[in-house]
């Protein structure tokens, strides 16, 4: 089974290092959260630097708020990155929950489902070279991938599980594997019930710091303050994995419940943790 790194986000400018380490081992993926009023780098900027420093390993959106951004531009952005890199780019795609993010993006936050659903036709014409419509031509460049890059949906709720089914190629799962294996199967269920040939990709995520007290205690401070708006961040920081023992079991449950990739994500700033994960595996 494959296994990816989710990278921090607290300082931008140790991203590089993460990446170089990551392609030079084991690793599959790196992967980037979005958000638009928080101390993060922009995701699709990032990514496109990272892939400019490696050669090898995918880069990875964990997830972009698609009703955050315009359709049209979004669609050329990812084409561009998609054939710059050959191929690379997996565009996992979420709504998003924070109301600070959609009044900054002048976007209604009850509406974004309903957006997102409207925005994945576009998307998909376009990245197979299709006219923008009304009297508007296509949006280059063409992506490398056919169809545009491998889209993930990430999500819990019954309509953003099925829309794997209807737009997507796969499922990213933000769950343990006590609660991913209901949604796999659920999002398996789904796309036999759409005529889907082949199998979705099913993608888990979870959260680990590994290394000395002070590497666990700084990401567990950097998950508390970015979860704090659920009002449940406690219950996220308890769910960190912090030893290499409990890294391999999850990597374990998770390939026994199908998952084709695991995404280790990483919220303490240490790169170091990147050979500590490596070991752990």
């Amino acid at each position: 089974m494959n296994v990816g790194i989710g990278l921090p986000i607290g300082d931008p400018a140790t991203l590089l290092t993460w990446a170089r380490r990551a392609e030079a081992g084991p690793f599959t993926t790196l992967g980037l959260l979005d958000r638009l009023v928080y101390d993060n780098p922009e995701p699709l900027v990032a990514l496109a630097v990272l892939a400019g420093a490696t050669s090898r390993i995918r880069v990875q959106t964990e997830v972009l708020l698609a009703p955050l951004r315009d359709t049209a531009l979004l669609a050329k952005q990812t084409a561009t990155l998609d054939r710059m890199t050959g191929g690379r780019l997996v565009l996992g795609l979420g709504i998003g929950g924070r109301e600070d993010d959609h009044r900054a993006a002048g976007v209604d936050i009850r509406t974004r489902g309903r957006r997102l659903d409207e925005q994945m036709p576009v998307l998909r014409r376009l990245w197979s070279g299709e006219p923008y419509g009304d009297g508007v031509g296509p949006i280059g460049p063409a992506a490398f991938r056919p169809g545009g890059p491998e889209v993930l949906f990430g999500g819990f709720k019954p309509v953003a599980l099925e829309r794997v089914a209807r737009w997507g190629d796969g499922f990213l799962a933000a769950a343990p594997p006590s609660w991913a294996g209901g949604l796999f199967d659920t999002v398996r269920g789904q796309w036999k019930e759409h005529g889907r040939e082949g199998a979705p990709r099913l993608v888990a995520q979870v959260n680990v710091a590994l290394g000395p007290e002070q590497v666990v205690e700084d990401a567990r401070a950097a998950m508390h303050a970015y979860y704090t708006f659920t009002g449940m961040p406690d219950r996220m920081v308890a769910g960190v994995l912090t030893t290499p023992r409990a890294v391999r079991e999850a990597v374990t449950a998770f390939g026994d419940l199908g998952a084709d990739e695991v995404m280790l994500y990483c919220y303490g700033l240490d790169p170091d943790q990147v050979d500590r994960v490596a070991d752990a595996l």
